[in-house]
């Protein structure tokens, strides 16, 4: 079988790890661009030219976890730590409803501070708001998921980062990948809307681990799935690893809209930070949600996963008008919707 032809046929549901390896390591330029093709057509068929937004809400940068990644772990010491109270919470729920936003993504790096106030700050929010909200605050027991689903929780984002349990274990010092794949089987089974996602590019990943990888989004049937390139961190250890090619970044997202064709799948931050323009590009191939930050400047840079993030110097209504001109650029336009995937 040729490249195109392998294309087409997990595009028409042979979905065959070798088939999606192959697509993977291949290099031609004609092949890629009737991938992208392909996987832009598959999410119109669903999404047609709507591009749905979520507004981030980066609530504490303080993490019990030390992934070797991230520039939160709790061995940086040089990173300047803040928390924000649930009053603060709820009134930038409030500036980003008013702002066009319908769905607020609460996130925060993995600690116990919000596992007794995040109940109140759901429903405070859901008594004023008509919001949908995702939660990003990592692997909890099943009690406190379904705690927070009753006060008003919709979706939940729990990235996997690899499914390759020597990889995910030479990334997590402090990790265990069977518990966090418990954890999103749990939360589906709670009727969350549930999202994983991996990171492109880490050292010693493979195309085959990749395909493997896309394989379990189907298989968990993911609602969203956020994907982005590995971008180094000077205060990790794996400072000065490379990162991928963005080329190759969009193949992993259209190769991904191909295996799951109704899923929400994100043009991330880290995207536009490995190239300029990158969001729009992913918009243009098959990506279908943007999540601009709406974190408060004086915190947002502090809250620094990766090197030279994007947007940390920007207010949030500069992230919300720049979202127009993203989608327009990549012919498509924002719905003003809470975004839920539609399958």
């Amino acid at each position: 079988m040729t490249i195109i032809e392998k294309i087409d046929s997990v595009a028409n549901g042979n979905y065959n790890v070798d088939l999606m390896t192959d697509i993977l390591k291949d290099t031609s330029e004609e092949n890629d661009k009737y991938l992208f093709e392909k996987s832009a057509e598959i999410c119109a068929k669903t999404y047609q030219d709507g591009v749905f937004i979520r507004g981030i809400i980066e609530m504490s940068n303080i993490c019990v976890k030390d992934c070797d990644y991230c520039g939160i772990r709790k061995s940086n010491t040089e990173s300047e730590r803040y928390r924000m109270e649930p009053d603060e919470i709820v009134a930038l729920a409030h500036g980003a409803y008013n702002m066009g936003y319908r769905t607020l993504v609460l996130q925060c790096g993995e600690e116990p501070y919000y596992d007794d106030k995040l109940a109140d700050i759901l429903r405070r929010i859901k008594e004023d708001l008509d919001m949908a909200i995702t939660l990003s605050v990592g692997e909890k027991p099943e009690a406190l998921y379904k705690e927070w689903k009753e006060a008003g929780a919709d979706r939940f984002l729990l990235r996997i980062e690899t499914t390759n349990e020597e990889l995910f274990a030479s990334l997590h010092p402090d990790g265990d990948l069977q518990n966090r794949i418990k954890c999103l089987y749990t939360l589906k089974k709670l009727g969350y809307e549930a999202g994983t996602g991996i990171m492109i590019g880490l050292p010693n990943q493979t195309e085959e681990s990749i395909a493997k990888d896309i394989l379990f989004f189907r298989e968990l049937d993911a609602d969203m799935i956020g994907m982005g390139p590995f971008i180094a961190h000077h205060q990790t250890p794996l400072k000065g690893n490379p990162s991928t090619t963005f080329d190759y970044v969009l193949k992993v997202v259209a190769l991904t809209r191909l295996v799951n064709p109704t899923a929400n799948i994100p043009a991330t931050t880290s995207m536009g930070t490995l190239k300029p323009g990158g969001r729009e590009e992913a918009l243009a191939i098959g990506a279908n949600v943007i999540m601009p930050n709406y974190t408060p400047q004086s915190f947002r840079k502090h809250y620094q996963l990766y090197d030279n993030k994007i947007c940390v110097n920007e207010g949030s209504e500069d992230c919300r008008g720049c979202i127009d001109v993203q989608a327009k650029k990549a012919g498509k336009k924002i719905i003003i919707d809470k975004g839920f995937r539609k399958k």
